[in-house]
């Protein structure tokens, strides 16, 4: 047991004990006169490249009863008593001097620092190590734990934790986060439990401070708890931010799981300061809003349309973050896309492959087709196509086929260029990626007899089914390559016309009927003529079939085997398209719908497609008339009324 000299430390040490609130991960309890210390003693395990989870070897706290305690010093020294500003400009001009943790350590045992400065202390460590690689990162916190000093530091800020301005608390608690100190060490979570205790006193730079440390940290108890805290005071608060900066870090700290109109709240107040948006702001919109979950159309397309007007100020980085936002948002905008597309074709020499296709996939994700991007990129695989490594070809070959680019005269010598990058990669290749090199190449009506050969092979074929047997995704893929080997005709040998059956079953299709489209067709051809929701080669779902009677002077399309007569009818496959099965902004079909509307005509459909979003804006007899162009394009008015005289009438 711990004796007091004389009866006033005793008193000093009553007047500090506080009754605290209780929570989830510590209890506090009123402290009395004895004091029992212990060590805590965790692992620290450094990583050459990666520091995580570190703590401290020894952070002395002090319990009663088995409950932790925010201990308050007992004894006080000269060094609690706030210095003077003729003895702080030694420390000040010493720690700005200090180039890595170590200086900054071996600093205070020279000029013993107050509690005021115990921020600075900690920021200082942190700010020198920003600009080391990763291998010297690594080094120098691992002998800023091992320095006995930091042990001490570390003491000292959470004895020191209510005495601090609220300023400090937040920088300290966010220098110790990014130093790699763990969660889990004693001094972390009394700076978690005491901000918690005073945020109401938080300024709203404090405030912002604080929001942009505990977004990036673990979920523990007392985080959750300060999470919650924070919002509660946001929807107060949130009227007297005047800073663009703070309320996006407001935003990012708040998360998904914040409720929506507090979300709100946070972006309409952002929209007020819309006028005083940098580009560097937009950028970080919509990273703001991304980490909200928010698709708040009025802010991105304010923040759209600057990026598109300075894009040449941004660099690849925050192109590309700003790309996978629009993703996670499931927002597009064609000006912007076009805009940063352009950006690329135009300055191509400024980039690297990689930094192009992470571009070009990220616009297949957003269904955006980049066309003159991809034009200057297939001319430069092109002139070198040695450049490009496996990754990059099967992630060229997707971008590409998916979105059905169609090169003109260059798709010839641009396929002859892939296909033999990829067969100087065939012995590195695993089955799977074989496999969706073959797919894509299939989509673009080319492939490989050498590439097809080492696919169907038997061991390639067995590991393939062996790992996709589960896979809906493989399945599609052989059913879809057999369709393109067995139709599309391709200059092979009998022996590699087709996909071994495996017994592969494609999931049935389920979509409802348009019954507004059945109506409107019905009404045009009679009720006779039309079929709803037909699945061709258990594959290919088509809306509704029309079958007409075939003009004698037009001979049959229909494989031999199809047709019974040279009067065999005429089937026209009326597939309803969605927004999706386009490119975004145009008519421009997706690989997928593309290769169903060529397979329906080798089966002797006449393939019509209908996108669903432009009808649906139309009346009953705009519907009516738009079918009518569609589905008889070559007729004239006259012609049409012929043939619906010769159909069967509705009842």
């Amino acid at each position: 047991m711990s004796m007091y000299k004389s009866g006033l430390d005793m008193l000093r040490c009553a007047l500090r004990s506080t009754s605290l609130w209780t929570s989830d991960s510590f209890r506090w309890t009123q402290m009395s006169l004895c004091y029992i210390s212990r060590s805590f003693a965790v692992s620290s395990q450094l990583g050459r490249k990666h520091i995580q989870g570190h703590t401290l070897k020894q952070v002395r706290y002090y319990s009663q009863g088995g409950h932790d305690v925010l201990n308050v010093p007992i004894k006080q020294t000269e060094t609690s008593e706030p210095l003077n500003k003729a003895e702080r400009i030694p420390i000040y001009s010493h720690l700005e001097n200090c180039f890595c943790p170590t200086d900054v350590l071996d600093t205070l045992k020279q000029y013993p620092a107050s509690q005021d400065l115990i921020s600075n202390i900690f920021t200082r460590m942190w700010v020198s190590t920003k600009k080391l690689t990763e291998e010297q990162r690594s080094c120098e916190l691992r002998l800023m734990y091992e320095h006995p000093g930091f042990q001490e530091v570390c003491e000292r800020a959470a004895i020191e934790a209510w005495r601090m301005k609220s300023d400090d608390l937040a920088y300290t608690l966010l220098a110790i986060v990014n130093l790699g100190v763990s969660q889990n060490t004693h001094v972390v979570q009394v700076l978690l439990r005491v901000i918690q205790e005073r945020l109401n006193e938080f300024e709203i730079k404090a405030l912002s401070v604080l929001a942009g440390c505990i977004r990036d940290m673990e979920d523990c108890r007392n985080v959750q708890a300060l999470k919650d805290a924070l919002r509660l005071l946001l929807k107060d608060r949130i009227p007297e931010i005047q800073s663009v900066v703070v309320l996006q870090s407001m935003m990012r700290a708040v998360g998904q799981n914040s409720p929506t109109h507090l979300k709100k709240q946070l972006a309409i107040k952002t929209l007020s300061l819309a006028d005083e948006f940098n580009p560097p702001n937009s950028q970080y919109m919509f990273s703001s809003l991304a980490s909200m979950g928010l698709n708040f159309k009025p802010l991105l397309d304010i923040c759209s349309k600057n990026i598109a007007e300075n894009v040449h100020e941004f660099p690849f980085g925050r192109l590309l973050s700003v790309l996978k936002s629009c993703h996670e948002l499931r927002y597009r905008n064609h000006a912007l896309f076009n805009s940063v597309s352009e950006y690329m074709a135009n300055t191509l020499e400024m980039w690297t492959n990689k930094q192009v296709i992470l571009i070009l996939v990220s616009f297949e994700e957003l269904l955006f087709r980049p066309v003159v991007l991809l034009d200057v990129f297939a001319e430069r695989i092109i002139e070198n196509p040695d450049s490009l490594t496996l990754r990059d070809v099967l992630s060229v070959l997707k971008v590409y086929s998916l979105l059905n680019h169609d090169l003109k005269e260059k798709k010839t010598e641009f396929l002859a260029s892939i296909t033999k990058v990829l067969e100087s990669y065939l012995p590195k290749m695993t089955p799977n990626d074989l496999l969706k090199a073959v797919y894509c190449l299939a989509l673009l009506e080319h492939v490989p007899q050498t590439l097809l050969d080492k696919l169907l092979q038997r061991e390639t074929m067995h590991q393939i089914i062996k790992k996709g047997n589960q896979s809906n995704k493989v399945q599609r893929w052989l059913h879809m390559l057999g369709l393109c080997m067995r139709l599309d005709e391709h200059q092979l040998p009998h022996s590699l016309r087709s996909i071994p059956d495996f017994h592969f079953t494609v999931p049935a299709h389920k979509v409802p009927v348009n019954q507004e489209m059945l109506s409107a067709i019905k009404s045009i051809v009679g009720n006779d003529a039309v079929q709803d929701s037909v699945l061709e080669e258990s594959f290919y779902f088509i809306d509704f079939v029309i079958t007409l009677p075939r003009p004698k002077q037009e001979t049959c399309d229909l494989k031999a085997e199809d047709s019974g007569s040279p009067e065999c009818p005429q089937r026209i496959a009326v597939i309803c398209a969605p927004p999706t099965s386009f490119c975004f902004g145009t008519t421009h079909p997706r690989a997928s719908l593309v290769v169903k509307l060529r397979h329906l005509g080798k089966l002797g459909y006449k393939p019509v497609l209908v996108p669903v979003l432009e009808l649906n804006s139309k009346t009953e007899q705009e519907k009516i008339q738009m079918l009518q162009k569609l589905i008889f394009p070559e007729q004239e008015s006259s012609g049409t009324q012929e043939i619906l005289n010769n159909s069967p009438k509705a009842e």
